[in-house]
């Protein structure tokens, strides 16, 4: 949710502050438009803590249809604490805006004027509306980074089961310790996902910014 920042952040929600950040890398594994390095900057906005949780998601959902929001995607979860998946683009900004509704806020997500609860076309963005959004391409990225600069990950350049739940598929210059599944949460059936949290936060206080889930 992006607004003036308020006196404390909205419950679940941290402040990330506004000003510059170094977007991209120069690390030139070329897998993603990462590169050239250079400075962007951001307002000040607000995210959650964690990834949506099953438990978070079914709440809304289920509101949702209740208020005439159709989805492609059900939506899925390994238990009610871990994150939500099985959802594409489209389901999650008309969750936002379901979310948004329901919490008495104005939604950002319309198409032609109209709150978007159908369909696959035509969706505009209001940045200034008061509801909920998915971050932009920066506001992930900075948000991600926790306010270290030139780094891998959030807290520096290599990475383990120690820091986040990942597949450690070994040779990489920057994974460490015991390669495969992480062993806590590698019980056999898929996707050997992780309580939102587990693992300790970012500098902005956010969890599972590496790891975990793919996010939208």
């Amino acid at each position: 949710r992006v607004n003036d920042p308020l006196s404390s952040s909205p419950e679940g929600f941290v402040l990330i502050p506004a000003g510059p950040f170094e977007m991209g890398d120069a690390f030139g594994e070329g897998r993603f438009s990462e590169h050239p390095v250079h400075t962007v900057n951001v307002s000040a906005f607000y995210m959650g803590k964690t990834e949506v949780t099953t438990e978070q998601w079914d709440e809304t959902y289920e509101w949702a249809v209740a208020n005439g929001y159709e989805f492609d995607n059900r939506g899925d979860g390994k238990a009610a604490s871990h994150p939500v998946h099985t959802v594409s683009w489209y389901d999650v900004v008309k969750w936002c805006n379901a979310q948004s509704q329901k919490d008495g806020l104005t939604p950002c997500y319309t198409v032609g004027g109209v709150v978007f609860k159908t369909g696959k076309r035509g969706v505009a963005c209001n940045f200034a509306a008061s509801g909920y959004r998915l971050p932009t391409e920066a506001e992930w990225e900075k948000a991600a980074r926790g306010g270290l600069a030139g780094k891998r990950f959030p807290w520096g350049d290599t990475i383990s089961h120690n820091e986040a739940n990942l597949q450690n598929l070994g040779g990489e210059s920057y994974t460490t310790g015991t390669e495969g599944y992480h062993p806590t949460y590698n019980d056999g059936t898929r996707p050997y996902s992780s309580p939102v949290g587990s693992f300790a936060p970012n500098g902005y206080g956010l969890y599972d910014m590496a790891g975990n889930m793919w996010e939208w």
